[in-house]
């Protein structure tokens, strides 16, 4: 038999220029769309930012306890060195040190930073502090301002969740300062971080310092901490001790027991905060907490530090 012959030249030519149908252009374009969309999904990385000077978290960050405390006293960082990655954390531009040479200092630094009416308020206003408590803290590196109109004031924050005999949680339900004027609070135990301090310690010097007047033995002793509950997260409001001043709290939260502590109301008194300070007139012009006024509630909500 013989081989059948040869398709006409014009028959390959006209299959050769057939164009696809406009479905199948379709369906190869969303297909190639789809590839690269995919492939750079998977390379990118979520990150969830805040408002707050210097912080941005992952969205799934490893679980940690020691968080450097930001300060006006941080080592100056490098200018080439635009992000810091501290156990899953990421510092966003650290914090500009500040060297106030005297509360005075400080005040001229801040009067034109934010409305003169509530720089004027603070230390008079029931249940605020004054500028010497704010350069303390600075000059403790409790505290950190960022350069701004207006500053924000970031503190590194402990909260201890004491916990009593029948699930109770100890809530502080208001202070009296020094000059007499009570402050409401409503919250459970908290105190500003040191630099350097990790939660726990933090936590167990808290505990030590604001219920130590009617516990027995060492605090270390009396006071267990459950490293399990950690939880951390950030809440940018106004301060209320400074009016006026935008606040960024990095709240650490910790669940505790302590021994020895009352079934019903008690009162505590706090050692003098600053006693150890250089400055001794200075700290005597900033205004303390001299007793903490307790109650136990049976649920606290969670939201609030």
């Amino acid at each position: 038999m013989s081989p059948p012959p040869p398709e006409p030249l014009t028959n390959l030519l006209s299959q050769s220029l057939t164009l696809p149908s406009f479905p199948d252009l379709f369906l190869k374009a969303l297909s190639v769309c789809f590839l690269f969309t995919s492939s750079s999904f998977k390379s990118t990385r979520h990150v969830t930012t805040t408002r707050c000077p210097f912080l941005s978290f992952p969205l799934n960050p490893p679980r940690f306890l020691k968080i450097p405390a930001m300060s006006h006293s941080s080592p100056v960082p490098n200018p080439n060195n635009k992000t810091l990655n501290l156990n899953g954390l990421l510092l966003l531009h650290p914090p500009r040190r500040h060297a106030f040479a005297s509360p005075q200092s400080l005040s001229d630094w801040l009067k034109p930073r934010f409305p003169c009416d509530s720089f004027a308020s603070w230390g008079v206003k029931p249940g605020t502090k004054n500028v010497h408590n704010l350069w303390l803290e600075l000059s403790e590196g409790e505290t950190s301002l960022t350069d701004s109109i207006p500053p924000v004031r970031t503190v590194q924050v402990v909260t201890v969740r004491v916990t009593g005999k029948n699930g109770g949680i100890l809530i502080e339900s208001y202070q009296e300062l020094s000059d007499g004027n009570l402050r409401k609070r409503g919250r459970p135990l908290s105190e500003k971080m040191k630099p350097g301090e990790d939660p726990e310690s933090a936590a167990v010097r808290a505990v030590k310092e604001e219920l130590g007047s009617v516990i027995r033995g060492e605090a270390g002793e009396v006071v267990k901490i459950d490293s399990n509950s950690y939880e951390m997260r950030v809440e940018e409001r106004n301060s209320d001790s400074y009016p006026g001043l935008p606040g960024c709290y990095v709240l650490h939260t910790l669940n505790a027991t302590v021994e020895g502590l009352p079934d019903g109301d008690f009162c505590t008194y706090e050692v003098e905060e600053y006693e150890d300070f250089d400055e001794k007139i200075i700290a005597d012009r900033a205004l303390s907490v001299k007793k903490h006024f307790w109650t136990w509630v049976s649920s606290v909500d969670p939201t609030k530090p």
